[in-house]
C-alpha cells in the first residue's frame, strides 16, 4: 500500500484528528502508535463511531479507544503467508512491522495476491480487426485470406519463401520428420537441453531418438557434441535420418558448424525455432537455417495465436506437402479418396487472424523482452552466485525468458529453493528444461557430450528462469529484483 496514516497516542489528538487521518488514508482504517512511533492498533471509522455511540465527545482524546491488539505480521514475512492469515481472518489490509514495532507497510489485498506470472499472453488491438474480419466474411475454417496472409508474414521474417500454418510447434516438427521420410528403425538426432515437444515426434514416427549435449557459450546443440555423435554413427554405418537442433529461450544456436557438419555427413537439419522468432544468428533471422524449420505460437510465446504453429522452408514441394498432410492427404476426387496416412494439423483463420495482428508488434515485444532480462542484469549485477545466460557475440536473441544460473556456494542457495522462496512472494519462477535424457520416458536413449560432463545436467541443477513477460509493468520488475536482492542477501 502506497500510503498509510499515523496518530500518535498521548499527544492530545482528538477522536475528530483520527476520523480526518481516516479519511486521507483513502483505505478506511488509520494506524495508532505511541510516542516512539510503536503500533498500539488499527482504527477504523466505525471503532470511531461505536465510542461516540457510547458517549464519548467527538473532539475528546483518543486514550477513550479501548485497547485492541491487531494482527499484524514481521517484516519480511511472505506474500503468500500474508495472504492466508488476511483469508483466515477475512482481513483485506495487514500491517508489516520491524522489529522494534514500527510500521514499515501496510499490506493490501488487492496488491498482494496477484501474482507475477513467468511469461503471460500479451494482446493489442490489432488482433480484434483480423478476428472480426474473419467473421464477418464467415471464414472461419481451417483456411482463409488470414492463415494466407499469416504464412507469407512468418515467411518474410525467418528469411524463407514458404510457410504452412500448423495446429502447433509440435505439429510442424512432426510433419518435418514425416516430410523427411523418418520411419521404424531410424535414429534422429535432438538436442537433449530442451521440451518433449522438440524429440516426442520422433517417436510418433517410430524412430529412436540419440541425445546431444549443449555447449557453454549459447546453451544449445553443441557442435563438437554432434561431431563426436556422427563420427561415432558412421562408424557403425547408422548415420541419423535429419538432426533437430534447437534456439533456446529465444536463442539461436551456432550453424555455422552445425550445418557444416550436416553437410558433410549428408543428414538432413531441421531448426527447432519454436521459441526464437525475432532472434538472428549472424544477422541472418532464425528459422532461415534449417532445411525445414518450425515455429510455435503457444499462449506464453513472444507472440501467440493461442495455440499454433508454422513448418518453413525453401523448398516449395515440401511445404506443399505438409499441407496436403496436414488437412487429412485427402486425394484430389470429388469423394472422399485417401491413398497416404495425414493428419489434422492446420491453422484456423481466426488463430491465424490473432498472429497477424501479433506480427505488427513483434518487434516492440522483443525490446520488451530484452529490457526485461536487462532490468534484471542491472539491478542484481553485484550479486554473488549469479551468472546470466550467454549472449554470443554472433547471437541476437529475443531474451523470450530471461534465464540464470545459481552458485549454491557463493549465493547461499540452490536455484530449486530459490524457486521456492520467490514462489512464498507470489512470483512465479521455473527451473531450466529437465533434459530429454534424464526423463523417464526416455530411458535407455543415447545421449552425447563434447567431454566427460554434461554441460545440459548442470544448467538444469543450478538454473532459473524469471518472469520475462513483456507486459510486466516496471513495479512488478523492481518488485521482482528486490525480492530477489532480499533473498540472496539473506
Amino acid at each position: 500500500m502506497d500510503r498509510f496514516e499515523t496518530v500518535a497516542a498521548g499527544d492530545g489528538a482528538s477522536l475528530r484528528d483520527l476520523l480526518a487521518a481516516i479519511d486521507r488514508s483513502g483505505h478506511g482504517f488509520a494506524l495508532l502508535t505511541d510516542a516512539d512511533g510503536r503500533m498500539l492498533r488499527t482504527v477504523t471509522d466505525g471503532d470511531v463511531r461505536r465510542v461516540l455511540l457510547a458517549g464519548a465527545a467527538l473532539d475528546g482524546d483518543i486514550a477513550q479507544l479501548p485497547a485492541l491488539t491487531s494482527l499484524t505480521v514481521e517484516e519480511g514475512t511472505p506474500r503468500r503467508q500474508a495472504l492466508a492469515l488476511m483469508d483466515e481472518h477475512r482481513i483485506d489490509q495487514l500491517p508489516v512491522l520491524d522489529a522494534d514495532g514500527r510500521v514499515v507497510e501496510v499490506l493490501d489485498r488487492r496488491e498482494i495476491e496477484k501474482p507475477i506470472l513467468l511469461s503471460t499472453p500479451h494482446m493489442g488491438d490489432a488482433e480484434l480487426v483480423y478476428v472480426e474480419e474473419a467473421f464477418r466474411t464467415n471464414w472461419i475454417a481451417p483456411l482463409g485470406p488470414n492463415v494466407d496472409a499469416f504464412e507469407k508474414s512468418i515467411a518474410r521474417i525467418a528469411g524463407v519463401a514458404h510457410a504452412a500454418a500448423l495446429s502447433s510447434g509440435t505439429a510442424a516438427i512432426h510433419l518435418a520428420l514425416v516430410l523427411l521420410g523418418v520411419k521404424h528403425g531410424d535414429t534422429v538426432f535432438c538436442s537433449s537441453f530442451t521440451f518433449a515437444a522438440s524429440c516426442n515426434p520422433i517417436v510418433y514416427q517410430s524412430a529412436t531418438p540419440v541425445f546431444i549435449d549443449s555447449d557453454e557459450a549459447s546453451w544449445n546443440m553443441s557442435p563438437v557434441a554432434l561431431e563426436r555423435a556422427l563420427a561415432a554413427a558412421k562408424a557403425r554405418g547408422a548415420l541419423p535420418k535429419a538432426v533437430i537442433a534447437v534456439n533456446l529461450y529465444g536463442q539461436s544456436a551456432d550453424y555455422d558448424p552445425i550445418m557444416a557438419l550436416c553437410d558433410a555427413y549428408g543428414v538432413a537439419l531441421v531448426e527447432d525455432a519454436a521459441e526464437s522468432l525475432g532472434a538472428r544468428y549472424k544477422g541472418k533471422p532464425s528459422g532461415s537455417f534449417g532445411l525445414l524449420a518450425a515455429f510455435s505460437f503457444n499462449g506464453n510465446k513472444i507472440i501467440t495465436t493461442s495455440g499454433g504453429g508454422m513448418l518453413v522452408s525453401d523448398d516449395s514441394e515440401m511445404i506443399e506437402r505438409a499441407r496436403f498432410l496436414s488437412t487429412q492427404a485427402r486425394d484430389p476426387a470429388p469423394h472422399y479418396e485417401h491413398s497416404v496416412i495425414g493428419y489434422n494439423y492446420r491453422m484456423s483463420n481466426i488463430l491465424a487472424g490473432v498472429g497477424r495482428g501479433q506480427l505488427q508488434v513483434l518487434d516492440e515485444r522483443v525490446v520488451a523482452r530484452r529490457a526485461v532480462r536487462d532490468a534484471y542484469a542491472d539491478g542484481l549485477g553485484d550479486v554473488p552466485g549469479l551468472a546470466w545466460m550467454p549472449e554470443p557475440d554472433w547471437s541476437f536473441s529475443t531474451r523470450w525468458l530471461s534465464c540464470a544460473t545459481i552458485d549454491p556456494d557463493a549465493a547461499g542457495i540452490s536455484a530449486s529453493e530459490l524457486i521456492t522462496r520467490l514462489a512464498e512472494e507470489m512470483i512465479e519462477a521455473r527451473p531450466l528444461w529437465k533434459p530429454m535424457h534424464r526423463q523417464p520416458v526416455f530411458a535407455g536413449c543415447d545421449y552425447v557430450t563434447e567431454g566427460n560432463a554434461s554441460v545440459s545436467d548442470r544448467l538444469f541443477e543450478t538454473g532459473i528462469c524469471l518472469p520475462s513477460g513483456s507486459n510486466m509493468a516496471p513495479a512488478e520488475i523492481d518488485r521482482i529484483v528486490d525480492t530477489l536482492r532480499n533473498i540472496l542477501a539473506g
